[in-house]
């Protein structure tokens, strides 16, 4: 299967078409941020701040980056446990976060809020960090500077690769690769 590329941002057209296990490669601007960032972000949407970002229709990578060698960017940029992101990610979608990328399972509430909104989660190779930074060719903190890696990130990325996990139809990858396993014993 030839990846399917896609310019970001995301448009409502693209994520109808998308389907759990369809890969990808991502070019354009995405925002780079984890669990302190995150909280952050719904802590200023609860006292009804304005966010350093507008959410509408943007692709956050979960990641904390290691510090950058001479000419590049950022260092390694391998995915974080989406995991730590649950309990925020449900209220961003709502406030029109359109995509996910990490690695790992996500929560029942979360897998909800992508079916309701229309959003997916995409998985990147967890391992692959010092492979997938040769994909990022810019990238600036634009917020929470003081959370050092955890800092909120804006990056611009060039064919980057990831997969389809969760998509709006409520199509689990991790389920249906453990249904088929289950189904060879």
């Amino acid at each position: 299967m030839t990846p399917r590329k896609i310019r970001l941002p995301f448009t409502d057209e693209t994520v109808k078409e998308l389907r759990a296990g369809d890969e990808v490669l991502l070019t354009g601007v995405m925002y780079v941020g984890r669990d302190a960032a995150h909280k952050r972000l719904v802590e200023t949407l609860e006292r009804g701040g304005q966010l350093p970002f507008d959410l509408n229709d943007q692709t956050i990578y979960f990641m904390g980056p290691s510090p950058a060698r001479p000419g590049k960017p950022l260092g390694a940029s391998g995915p974080t446990s989406s995991y730590r992101m649950d309990a925020y990610s449900p209220r961003l979608i709502a406030a029109g976060l359109r995509v996910m990328i990490g690695k790992g399972m996500r929560s029942q509430a979360v897998r909800e809020a992508i079916v309701r909104y229309k959003a997916l989660y995409l998985g990147a190779i967890g391992g692959a960090g010092a492979l997938i930074s040769d994909r990022i060719k810019k990238a600036e903190v634009i917020a929470y500077d003081d959370l050092g890696a955890e800092a909120l990130r804006r990056i611009e990325v060039e064919d980057f690769p990831v997969t389809v996990i969760n998509d709006i139809y409520g199509r689990d990858l991790y389920e249906e690769g453990r249904a088929v396993y289950r189904k060879k014993e």
